[in-house]
């Protein structure tokens, strides 16, 4: 048995190395093969790696800004459309509840004498708000109970609003029209230090005002939407029962008034996107990977041809159908193992490139380096067979007589 075994293993050897020398005897042939598997397999690895660093830094972007946190949405009952100053305040007292922000918006016309600009984004606040964001306000004053309570024409603005409307001025304590109201500007905020998941999704602020001030320029007095921050000690889940039980009764236990999305759902969703689109990325990457296998196959199929007499005579010498067909597998398996190895490296370089050029961080991937080997792998075994095979099948005198 330990001589059967030996006898396997010479073999074996015996035919890698033929096959080797096969493939350097046809150095462009293989090349070219090589690179049709090495250019799927960059492309599975780079799109893989990439969006999988993506998935990431957005996942953990959302977990640092919506942690602890709960959104409201109201689409209110024919009695009640919205939620009210006192409503809020009643939110605001429950144990499950630290704080509310209301979010109230509007697009509107801004100027400052003949300048003027449309559809500039105006984003009511309360002081609540900016205890959150203290990093936000880089001059002045944040905006107070005082502004929230008397509904006052206050507003903080940012560098853009600076540079169109006070130019070479410090904007403080000077007047700015919005819908044609004079606001005084009381503060500079940093735009990029808004944090709040209602404020990224629902793009670039350009002044805060007091919600108060907001909904009376909406000609308003309800809140339809706002975030509410968890006490020390609850979880989003006994949270939001506690809450559904408050919005219950606010809403006389009418169906479908409210709407509570956590942070949970928000990045369970994301990430079930992010897989679909690298599992759609990956499936058309892979269509580079079934072309180099048809390039492997159309190379061992000429191979066949061209070494036809060869096979003949190792067959008369001797050599079984199985040898035959092992050493052409061998050698489909080697060139697209090779292409497998050469693109995935490749694939991690570029990987890092993008990571870098779009700011996430860049982490290998097991799987997708396992997925592209081994899937190159594959296919020189499975694209290589039919070639193998037909070469085991070879009868030795005919193969014998095109010597």
């Amino acid at each position: 048995m330990l001589r059967a075994l030996r006898a396997s293993l010479s073999m074996l050897v015996e035919n890698i190395r033929m096959s080797v020398t096969n493939i350097a005897q046809n150095r462009l042939r293989s090349a070219l093969t090589v690179l049709g598997i090495m250019i799927g397999v960059t492309a599975v690895i780079a799109l893989i790696t990439t969006v999988s660093a993506v998935s990431s830094s957005i996942t953990s972007s959302f977990t640092s800004m919506g942690a602890g946190t709960l959104n409201l949405s109201v689409t209110g009952s024919d009695l009640k459309t919205g939620l009210s100053y006192d409503d809020l305040d009643m939110l605001t007292g429950l144990d499950c509840v630290d704080g509310v922000t209301p979010t109230v918006s509007t697009r509107t016309q801004v100027n400052r004498g003949s300048d003027y600009e449309t559809r500039i984004t105006v984003a009511g606040r309360n002081p609540y708000w900016f205890s959150v964001n203290e990093d936000i306000v880089a001059r002045g004053r944040a905006l107070n109970i005082m502004d929230m309570e008397g509904m006052n024409f206050t507003c903080l603005i940012d560098q853009t609003m600076i540079d169109t409307f006070f130019y070479g001025e410090d904007p403080l304590e000077k007047t700015l029209y919005i819908s044609g109201l004079p606001f005084k500007v009381v503060g500079v905020f940093d735009s990029d230090s808004d944090t709040s998941v209602t404020g990224m999704m629902a793009g670039t602020t350009d002044i805060l005002i007091p919600y108060t001030t907001a909904l009376k320029l909406n000609s308003t007095s309800e809140v339809t939407s706002l975030t509410l921050y968890l006490a020390a000690g609850w979880d989003s889940t006994s949270a939001t029962e506690a809450l559904e039980s408050a919005l219950d009764e606010l809403f006389s236990y009418e169906e479908d008034c409210y709407e509570i999305t956590t942070m949970d759902s928000l990045e369970s969703t994301m990430e079930s996107m992010t897989s679909m689109m690298a599992a759609l990325l990956g499936g058309i990457a892979s269509i580079a990977l079934l072309v180099g296998g048809i390039g492997i196959m159309n190379m061992m199929l000429t191979s066949v041809t061209e070494r036809t007499a060869e096979i003949g005579l190792k067959k008369a010498l001797g050599a079984k159908p199985r040898q035959i067909q092992a050493q052409f597998l061998i050698e489909s398996f080697i060139l697209s193992l090779s292409g497998g190895v050469i693109g995935t490296l490749i694939g991690l370089v570029v990987s890092f490139g993008l990571c870098r050029a779009m700011g996430a961080g860049f982490t290998v991937s097991r799987g997708a380096i396992a997925l592209g080997v081994g899937f190159s792998a594959l296919v020189g075994i499975v694209f290589g067979w039919a070639p193998a095979r037909k070469a085991s099948k070879l009868n030795p005198i005919d193969a014998l007589r095109r010597m």
